[in-house]
């Protein structure tokens, strides 16, 4: 069954052939979805006939946000440190510990209506493709057991058993589980592997284990991330070039050799300004990522912690508002910049072929993303047959 959508003020579709800039803007555009799929783009006056019509009434369309770096599941809430956090204490990673034991205790039909809600949240804002981390059961079964809840919302899981080492359990011991028996199990469920890289916390992993942890899952066939660079300068960013991991997330303090090593190598630097907003922290430095030529992502961070939202909107005002990029650079780091971060090149475009991931926006132009801070403008269309 053919469906047309007309009478699109602004359509987003990520494709320069379209007008010679980033966003590939069409006005008065229309698209007919066929099976899920885009099967005709152009303008509104040249529209094929289709067996259902939807008006789009002046409004914008986008392609579905790629929110690339997400801690959907858990159980549990931080509340009271993210108030402790707002009169002054200063966060260093040691919080996750609550947030494990809550995500322990909580039987696997209490997660999954927690993923599914969430995932609904996520739709409800524009998300159409979410990246969804374990790290929150830090053994092998809980770890386990959050891969395979979360695969049942998303294809994008990836294992983080290299969150944090848990409170009274050796190092080395947990190290060698992470790379062993646990990445074992996890590795079925998942199709990547990440490691909170932070020699400066004391509750994460420096150089040496994070390297481990990254052969270990090279090894094993997933895919790499790494969160890298947010509480203090490290060895993060150039660690994930060199392994060419497909992001380095967080970025907030970069030398020049790390921008060097970006500019030079295929990982996207995934900024999550959420988390800066969350920790009154400094954020990333976008725009000499971006003048310099790097591949920029935006992605939501949603977890218990630090960045508890699920709003890519959001993201895309706090980005403009306070990482200095245009709305343009925002829209396309929360679509087509989330994508390369996933390394997926079907999603996060309007183009005919690609899946008919489109968020429809209460509002004639993607910039008012970034100009109504804090409303509810964007949402996911359903192009289900």
């Amino acid at each position: 069954m053919a469906r047309l959508i007309s009478g699109i003020a602004e359509l987003v579709t990520n494709d320069p052939a379209v007008d010679g800039t980033a966003l590939g803007i069409r006005r008065d555009a229309a698209v007919v979805i066929e099976h899920g799929l885009v099967a005709w783009v152009g303008s509104t006056r040249d529209a094929p006939p289709a067996d259902t019509h939807v008006d789009a009434a002046g409004r914008a369309v986008v392609p579905g946000f790629v929110d690339s770096h997400t801690h959907l599941a858990f159980a549990g809430d931080r509340a009271a440190e993210y108030a402790a956090r707002m009169a002054g204490s200063r966060y260093d990673g040691g919080g996750i510990a609550a947030t494990v034991a809550a995500t322990r205790a909580a039987p696997d039909d209490e997660l999954r209506a927690l993923l599914r809600q969430r995932r609904a949240e996520l739709r409800a804002q524009g998300s159409t493709t979410v990246e969804i981390k374990s790290g929150y059961g830090l053994d092998v079964e809980q770890e386990s057991r959050l891969l395979r809840l979360a695969r049942e919302v998303t294809d994008e899981t990836t294992f983080l058993g290299a969150h944090v080492v848990p409170p009274g359990i050796d190092r080395d011991d947990y190290l060698r589980s992470v790379t062993g028996d646990m990445l074992d199990a996890c590795a079925p469920y998942a199709r990547w592997i990440d490691v909170f890289c932070e020699p400066a916390s004391p509750h994460a992993f420096d150089l040496d284990e994070s390297r481990a942890v990254l052969v270990a899952g090279r090894a094993t066939g997933l895919g790499l991330r790494v969160h890298g660079n947010q509480l203090a300068p490290g060895p993060g960013v150039q660690l994930a070039v060199e392994f060419d991991a497909a992001s380095v997330d967080h970025c907030t303090y970069l030398s020049a050799a790390d921008v060097d090593a970006l500019v030079a190598g295929g990982t996207v630097a995934t900024l999550l300004p959420g988390v800066e907003f969350s920790t009154r922290s400094p954020y990333p430095d976008a725009r000499r990522l971006l003048d310099a030529g790097v591949t920029v992502a935006l992605a939501t961070d949603c977890n218990p912690g630090t960045s508890y939202t699920s709003s890519m909107p959001f993201v895309i005002a706090l980005a403009v508002r306070e990482l200095h990029m245009t709305p343009a650079e925002a829209l396309w780091a929360a679509t087509a910049g989330g994508a390369q971060a996933l390394r997926r090149t079907e999603v996060g475009r309007v183009t005919a072929g690609a899946p008919a991931d489109l968020a429809m926006l209460d509002a004639p132009s993607y910039l008012h993303l970034a100009y109504r801070p804090g409303m509810s403008l964007a949402h996911a269309l359903d192009t289900a047959d």
